[in-house]
């Protein structure tokens, strides 16, 4: 990457004070380019979910990996919670998503509460592993809550065979004016397709491990015995392994992480299988020179950019993101190591200018929290409008979690210093509910950025990135009107 005319600036930006000049390109489609990410997982698309509770769980999880990315399960998780959570994204099938069923006798206010659950807006009657009909909310509308599905129950249902064409897929579907339909293998519900599922069969390469199977990451803190909770992770057969903390240019860090590396080659040795270690949050070289030397592959990069963190309005500490990225990604890059950018995300040019400026991949929070597969139920504000609650992972009620085991006495303690926000809604867009989404927006934006850069990768995108400096007005020159002036 370069600055326009080599004017390289004398104080730090973030994404919204700077822009991507175009080149003269060759790269003729969207289709060329290649996404695939530099940091050695496996993904397709430089896309980490962030391991915050309220964003990153099993259906997030299992859908974002079906299009390529990753995410990361929190710290704060008990350890069978989270093994069972990577045990069914590692059963989840990689083409089809994940059903949701009842059985014939489900009563219908209990099947309406699980229609938020996955974005299809289905449930699928199953008997003996078998479909016998579909539900939807229309299905619903105005019956007893009380009554049983199989009254109500589409029973005259279109399904495909494993492996169906994408093609033929959607034709019928789009024949038969629905939205989905379920998947067997030998006569047993393995998954649903949606007519969007088919098109996006299409377009995206899930991520997956040696095995074939959906890639998942999951965190571990500095605090506590580090080792044995980074080699229960390990057992449990993660693609990732995060060392996480807020300030991760600390001494604490720097003895856990050897602690987790250690665990990690014992596994590697075991298995032959080796899981690459993620850590952070720093913001200057200095920082990932110390975490590179301490054993991680992957540095996060980000100190209060985040919508849920405050941090920077609490502290002062911080760094305006795309120099921080900058800086962390060239001396990783020097180290053979690669970044995250971690926060401060909120538009498809984020994401891409992040990947600019030398990022492996981009790691996404709240904008993922107003989403269908976010963990929690979907809520309704007094205008009706649903939204999911949302919390940062240095706020009061996080550390309130984290600390559940502490004495009561500590706990107090602790909870009367928080920087982030406990509670926020986050709403869902009625045009995007699903992170799937979500996912096709940002996607379409960074592989039109490199087409713009004359890039087929993400490697050749941070070479022949040119970049310039702006005013808060031409940022907001950039900004489309969705009404006249």
């Amino acid at each position: 990457m370069k600055f326009l005319n080599d004017l390289a600036p004398s104080f730090d930006l973030t994404y919204s004070d700077v822009f991507m000049v175009p080149a003269r390109s060759d790269v003729a489609s969207r289709f060329d380019v290649d996404l695939t990410t530099p940091d050695g997982l496996g993904t397709t698309l430089p896309l980490v979910v962030a391991n915050m509770t309220a964003i990153s769980g099993r259906r997030m999880a299992e859908t974002v990996a079906r299009r390529g990315g990753i995410a990361i399960i929190p710290q704060d998780i008990p350890l069978d919670i989270v093994a069972k959570t990577i045990q069914r994204v590692k059963a989840a099938h990689v083409v089809y998503d994940t059903p949701v069923t009842v059985d014939p006798t489900t009563t219908i206010g209990e099947a309406m509460s699980l229609l938020p659950k996955r974005a299809h807006g289905a449930v699928v009657v199953v008997e003996d592993g078998k479909p016998l009909g579909i539900v939807t909310e229309r299905d619903g509308t105005e019956i007893d809550r009380f009554a049983q599905v199989r009254e109500v129950m589409t029973s005259d249902v279109l399904t495909f065979d494993a492996g169906v064409d994408p093609r033929t897929a959607f034709n019928e579907m789009s024949a038969r004016h629905i939205g989905m339909a379920p998947v067997l293998d030998g006569g047993q519900l393995v998954g649903v397709l949606t007519r969007k599922g088919a098109l996006r069969s299409t377009i995206y390469d899930p991520a997956v491990d040696a095995d074939g199977k959906l890639v998942i990451g999951a965190a571990v803190g500095i605090n506590g015995d580090v080792r044995s909770k980074a080699e229960a992770l390990l057992a449990m057969g993660i693609d990732v392994l995060v060392v996480d903390t807020a300030h991760g240019h600390q001494q604490k860090m720097l003895e856990a992480l050897p602690l987790v590396v250690a665990a990690r080659d014992a596994h590697t040795a075991a298995s032959g299988h080796r899981v690459p270690i993620a850590a952070g949050n720093v913001v200057s070289a200095d920082g990932v020179r110390d975490l590179v030397a301490a054993g991680a592959d992957i540095v996060k990069v980000g100190v209060g950019p985040g919508a849920m963190c405050t941090t920077r309005m609490m502290t002062g500490v911080g760094r305006p993101q795309f120099s921080a990225v900058l800086e962390c990604a060239a001396a990783a890059r020097d180290l053979g190591a690669h970044v995250w950018a971690d926060g401060g995300v909120r538009y498809p040019r984020d994401v891409a200018l992040a990947l600019a400026a030398g990022a492996a991949s981009v790691m996404i929070g709240s904008w993922f929290a107003g989403t269908l597969e976010s963990p929690g139920d979907l809520r309704f504000g007094t205008d009706g409008r649903p939204y999911k609650e949302s919390f940062g992972m240095a706020s009061a009620r996080a550390v309130s979690n984290r600390t559940r085991d502490e004495a009561g006495f500590e706990r107090a303690r602790m909870a009367l210093f928080e920087e982030g926000i406990s509670s926020s809604r986050m709403y869902l867009d009625p045009d995007r509910p699903g992170v799937e989404d979500l996912i096709d927006e940002i996607t379409a934006g960074v592989r039109s950025s490199a087409t713009y850069a004359g890039a087929r990768s993400i490697a050749e995108f941070h070479d022949r990135a040119v970049i310039g400096l702006q005013s808060s007005a031409g940022y907001d020159e950039g900004r489309p009107l969705h009404a006249s002036w």
